[in-house]
């Protein structure tokens, strides 16, 4: 009785091991936060630029109403 005790409490320790993410799973998570990452630099560098045109729209836009 007690064998099947520590038999299903070892099992339980090594189900929960099993479930561990394993290096591979860090590996390929640290690639896809490199790709995100030059992602967002693009995306950063095109909403720049489109806040420049805006205010650059907006200045035209002003001093055509102004005239």
């Amino acid at each position: 009785m007690l064998m099947e005790d520590q038999n299903a409490k070892l099992d339980a320790v090594l189900e929960g091991i099993n479930s561990l993410p394993t290096r591979d799973d860090f590996h390929r998570l640290e690639q896809r936060l490199d790709t995100l990452e030059s992602d967002m630099q693009v995306v950063k560098a095109a909403v720049t630029a489109t806040n420049r045109d805006v205010t650059t729209l907006d200045h035209r836009v002003t001093r055509l109403e102004a005239a």
